[in-house]
């Protein structure tokens, strides 16, 4: 019965679509390491009946596939490499600082955020905006933020619940205060891909947890009185993949310490030297390691998108999908931040809503630079300038 009403409630939005002259409402919601098999791999009804009556497609990340490179890049249509924000740490080199997520005074700085975030696009043309925990929504970039908007250091973190409830709480508000874009953000699966790895019994339980919350939202959604007039998005990030710590290599076995300045740990590694006569050194111990990819600061092949900005290391180094290249110990689990073209790095997208087309599979991936002009499309804004187009996702488009 759930399943049937489930199919009756997604049948009747589409149905209302037909209405012409709406007042359109966008809910983009980022399910945090939403790899693109999850729903066929897992118990989600709600997640594949939205894509059988709605849109279905496989999205994928920009390079480096990471959380706070990724979530930036779906708000501004820019890859990392041009939007600012390539890593989760890096060099700011004309500042000689460190940008980290674990250091407030550079994560909240705005002028490290390049480009134009939706949020800030829709209310600079006279569209009201909210974000729930969205990357990057916390942090005053060009002086502004959303109109509403919540402090991801502001604790207690409202729960995965709670965030649902703050959805229609904001659309729930008088009209001339209600938001036409609310974008918000969900740990999991991701919280429970890491600890236990991609195929698991902990990640399935936190995925199927959350396509009955996703549920339970649609159909308040749908309470609402311009329920026909909203479309809704549920995408992710990035995607995830295994590691087990027997493929581990250590950059101390390889590198001496006279060499690096700053050795930023991570998917890639960004390698900093202490002095410019010391790339080359860096490089060359690396380069023949096996599973490694090593490339110098500006030789990054062209596809990745990636090696070119002012910040970068001067050496990149990227292993194999499953490997890692760390000093720490790693335990086995999953992680990403792989190259974006493996498809365990791909992001599940579903929509529904009287813009999108019913019952459409695409069957090639599209670029995450893409989400950004397809917001401004929902919402008839016009958008900055950046790295995605709209027509490379036109094909989701009801028209």
């Amino acid at each position: 019965m759930k399943r049937i009403a489930l199919s009756v409630c997604l049948l009747w939005v589409a149905m209302a679509s037909l209405a012409v002259g709406r007042d359109s409402y966008t809910v983009i919601i980022s399910l945090d390491g939403f790899r693109w098999d999850y729903v066929e791999a897992f118990d989600t009804p709600f997640l594949r009946e939205m894509g059988n009556q709605g849109v279905k497609a496989t999205m994928t990340p920009s390079f480096p596939s990471k959380t706070f490179p990724n979530h930036y890049t779906l708000a501004t249509g820019l890859v990392p490499d041009h939007h600012g924000i390539i890593a989760n740490k890096f060099k700011v080199r004309d500042e000689n600082k460190v940008f980290s997520l674990s250091n407030d005074e550079t994560r909240t700085n705005g002028n490290y955020y390049g480009g134009d975030p939706i949020w800030l696009t829709a209310r600079n043309q006279g569209v009201t905006s909210a974000t729930v925990y969205w990357v990057g929504s916390d942090v005053a970039i060009k002086g502004q933020h959303a109109n509403y908007w919540r402090d991801y250091q502001e604790k207690p973190l409202l729960t995965l619940p709670e965030r649902t409830n703050e959805i229609m709480r904001l659309l729930s508000l008088p009209e001339n205060e209600r938001p036409h874009l609310v974008m918000a953000y969900f740990e999991q699966p991701d919280a429970n891909g890491h600890t236990y790895g991609p195929i698991s019994a902990e990640t399935r339980q936190a995925m199927e947890q959350m396509d009955s919350l996703m549920c339970s939202l649609w159909m308040r959604l749908m309470t609402l009185p311009f329920a026909a007039d909203i479309n809704f998005i549920v995408t992710g990030d990035h995607g995830m993949t295994w590691v087990n710590p027997e493929r581990q290599l250590f950059p101390k076995d390889y590198l001496k310490n006279e060499w690096v300045e700053l050795l930023a740990n991570d998917l890639p590694t960004l390698i900093y030297a202490t002095k410019p006569k010391y790339v080359d050194s860096i490089y060359n111990a690396l380069k023949k390691v096996d599973h490694l990819r090593v490339w110098r600061r500006g030789e990054v092949p062209a596809y990745l998108n990636y090696g070119n900005n002012r910040n970068m290391g001067d050496v990149v180094v990227l292993p194999d999908i499953g490997w890692v290249f760390d000093n720490t110990p790693w335990t086995p689990g999953g992680t990403h931040g792989y190259d974006q073209t493996l498809s365990d790095m791909w992001v599940a997208f579903r929509a529904i809503g009287p813009d999108f087309k019913h019952g459409y599979t695409r069957q090639l991936t599209f670029r995450n630079v893409c989400i950004y002009p397809l917001l401004c499309h929902l919402l008839g804004l016009q958008p900055s300038p950046c790295d995605g187009t709209l027509d490379e996702v036109r094909d989701l488009l009801a028209q």
